[in-house]
């Protein structure tokens, strides 16, 4: 089936990338269960992208495929960490139709050079030219290969104390869209073990805030709670990766349970045995 002209429209440009591009903060739900029906269901939520968590969880290339066809007209934009940052990994989401990768440990100038050429088609980097799903997935007016180049987002994690040593090079890489600092494994690589408002910790997201301003680069974080999202809006961070689906979910329940159990523990007026 052919692409209708309000899809060759829709897919002119990548969402979440012209949010940025506009200033405008963008969040995302993780997503670590393989599920396509859950996928669908959070692609409906109002969240501006899918983070497909596939470095930490057991979603498979075949589960991913699957879950980008059910985003198909979603509002939600697929992307997905890859276990490491090599350019078979990438390659691999990016055929199946993410329009964003996610780096971990990308430490070194090298690593994100790297990062960037895995997502960009010859001659401005090393991509191969089997889009396959890609392809049907964002019918682009333009072809696949140019939309590709224009808006499928690098992210690279920032997560380790020598990320922080090289965090001027790594930030001046061309191609590279976002610096996500990883806020717990920065922690511990800096010798604290998950207290992420360590001074030294806060010090070093600094840094990164300040190199990101300076090579013109958007800066990220992942986000529990609306007041964290905030403190960091306030010092210029746009893309947050907000909570799991489980924990969403584990939230909802909460909401629900709690006031149901106001009720349950009231003494009944009249037994029913």
């Amino acid at each position: 089936m052919s692409p209708t002209d309000a899809e060759l429209e829709v897919f002119s440009e990548n969402p979440v990338k012209k949010s940025l591009r506009e200033g405008k903060p963008v969040v995302g739900v993780t997503i670590t269960v393989p599920s396509v029906e859950m996928a669908a269901q959070a692609a409906t939520l109002g969240f501006d992208f899918l983070w497909i968590e596939m470095e930490h969880s057991p979603i498979t290339l075949e589960t991913l495929r699957s879950m980008v066809l059910a985003t198909r007209g979603l509002k939600a934009v697929p992307f997905a960490r890859v276990p490491v940052n090599e350019l078979w990994t990438a390659k691999r989401v990016l055929d199946s139709g993410v329009l964003g990768v996610i780096f971990p440990f990308t430490s070194t100038p090298e690593l994100a050079r790297r990062a960037v050429a895995a997502c960009k088609y010859p001659p401005h980097g090393r991509r191969g030219s089997g889009a396959g799903l890609a392809t049907f997935r964002w019918p682009a007016a333009e072809g696949y290969y140019d939309f590709a180049d224009r808006n499928a987002m690098v992210i690279v994690n920032i997560e380790e104390a020598e990320a922080i040593e090289n965090i001027d090079a790594i930030a001046s890489t061309p191609g590279l869209d976002v610096l996500f600092i990883g806020t717990s494994d920065l922690s511990f690589s800096l010798g604290f073990r998950g207290e992420q408002d360590h001074p030294e910790v806060r010090e070093a997201i600094a840094k990164v805030v300040k190199a990101a301003e300076k090579h013109h680069k958007v800066v990220g974080a992942p986000v529990g709670d609306p007041d964290l999202m905030k403190r960091y809006m306030e010092q210029g961070f746009l893309f947050f990766q907000a909570s799991t689906e489980l924990g969403l979910m584990a939230a909802g329940a909460r909401g629900f349970l709690e006031p149901v159990g106001k009720l349950v523990s009231k003494p009944k007026s009249k037994s029913l045995y």
